[in-house]
């Protein structure tokens, strides 16, 4: 199956180069995704009120402007748009639980097959017209799921080391660094020249180690040929010693007193705003990063980006290219057509053109990219694809008992400890997970011998 999917991701990012066909968005039906008529003759007063959930920060203010446009042309509905900074997915888990789920929801690569298999979401197939779904290419277990659709692609991330060129400069380093060993001993120069100034040479949002995890050490351990979740799909088995050198070095960076003071308490926003103040060397991040930097937290130093290290400058495999979900309606709510209104609107050709303009993310819709200008935007450039990225085939999805690798490495970063048993316990159990998942057909997992994760460079460009 994990081969299958591989095949399927190329297919959709190859296709990337090509125009499709310049049709616009239309909804199923005689009134496409429009309320039912008696829906909203009550009264001018009684909206349809839809709530709108999302985890995303960096484009929020986007996404309000073209909210307030919606209702503008759509004055019978009223969307509460709530921004989740904390717990998204337990918050999605309790809504649903206490049957108080919001109507429209932002699904991720690494949620939209759980909220899937929870029964959270509602197929979007019979709400959509051909010629609105035909401007997609989904791809199999990150849209559809059972031959049905629940989020339509729209956009994906790159990663990069993002990196202080002011401080870079006062430290005498003249490049970023290209290993693992590098990066340690440049945090401890770029902190030897600025922690007077309060500045140090390395940082991540550990307030969250998943998302800090998850935007560093997945990239790294990728370029380096290893699944950046921790999943071998040679064997079809879990195995996260990939991570263990990675690991080693975000503890040598701590050990040294060259991170950031705090950052076990730090979200991605705070350490943004740190870093546009000149406090961060360096940290690892997605290509919505430019967009931060000119609007969000104005930057008032000199930055830039550039690929992650690899354990010795050699680059084994590629570093993947998130995303290809984005918005989905709940199975429960009371307001699918309304929702799927909305959905109609926010997919639409002219916002898509608009967001990967102002930078906010690379489009992987065929139509968008084939009329999409340059993005007008500082940094944008260092994010652009490269040979070195690629789309990774998807991970199986499991419950493990116990802590999750990232906060069990993360508390090894601070504490010590014997990293290597600490590995050993974590293969046991998320195998354990695995097997039980697919004793109960959960998953369907088949080792693939011919994996080659070099075989993912140039999947995005020519």
């Amino acid at each position: 199956m994990r081969k299958k999917i591989g095949y399927t991701g190329l297919a959709v990012l190859m296709s990337l180069a090509l125009a499709a066909c310049n049709s616009s968005g239309g909804t199923g039906g005689t009134d496409g995704a429009s309320p039912d008529a008696s829906a909203n003759k009550k009264g001018s007063e009684d909206k349809v009120k839809l709530e709108f959930w999302s985890v995303d920060r960096t484009d929020a203010d986007y996404t309000r402007e073209k909210i307030a446009k919606f209702q503008a042309e759509n004055p019978g509905i009223e969307i509460n748009y709530v921004v989740k900074t904390e717990e998204y997915n337990q918050a999605i888990d309790l809504a649903f639980a206490s049957s108080q789920s919001p109507d429209i929801f932002r699904v991720k690569e690494n949620t939209i097959q759980t909220f899937y298999k929870k029964g959270y979401l509602e197929p979007l197939d019979d709400y959509f017209n051909a010629e609105f779904k035909n401007k997609f290419t989904p791809l199999k277990d990150l849209n559809l799921f059972d031959g049905k659709m629940y989020s339509f692609p729209n956009y994906g991330y790159t990663m990069r080391l993002v990196y202080n060129v002011d401080l870079f400069e006062k430290a005498g380093i003249k490049n970023p660094p290209s290993t693992l060993q590098e990066m340690v001993e440049t945090a401890k120069k770029l902190t030897a020249v600025g922690k007077a100034d309060g500045a140090y040479g390395f940082a991540l949002n550990f307030k969250s180690p998943a998302s800090a995890f998850d935007r560093s050490a997945r990239a790294i351990a990728e370029l380096n040929g290893y699944g950046g979740f921790g999943f071998d799909f040679k064997t079809g088995r879990f195995d996260v010693s990939g991570f263990k050198p990675i690991v080693d070095a975000f503890r040598q960076m701590q050990v040294d007193g060259s991170t950031l003071p705090g950052m076990e308490s730090l979200d991605i926003d705070p350490l943004r705003a740190q870093f546009a103040e000149g406090k961060i060397g360096m940290y690892i991040s997605f290509s919505s990063e430019p967009g931060v930097y000119q609007n969000q937290f104005p930057a008032k130093i000199r930055w830039a980006a550039a690929q992650v290290p690899t354990f010795d400058g050699t680059v084994r495999g590629a570093s993947g290219f998130l995303g290809g979900q984005w918005l989905s309606i709940s199975k429960n709510s009371k307001h699918k057509k309304e929702a799927a209104k909305f959905l109609n609107f926010m997919y639409g050709e002219e916002i898509l053109l608009d967001y990967q303009e102002k930078g906010f993310g690379i489009s992987m819709v065929p139509s968008v990219l084939s009329k999409a200008k340059k993005a007008d935007i500082k940094g944008f450039e260092w994010f652009v694809p490269t040979k070195y990225d690629g789309a990774w085939p998807i991970q199986p999805t499991v419950a493990i008992q116990g802590e999750k690798y990232q906060d069990a490495f993360f508390k090894y970063m601070l504490q010590g400890g014997d990293l290597d048993k600490i590995i050993a316990d974590l293969n046991k159990r998320y195998n354990e997970a695995l097997d039980k998942a697919i004793a109960a057909k959960e998953v369907d997992v088949k080792p693939d011998p011919s994996f080659d994760p070099k075989n993912l460079q140039n999947m995005l460009v020519k």
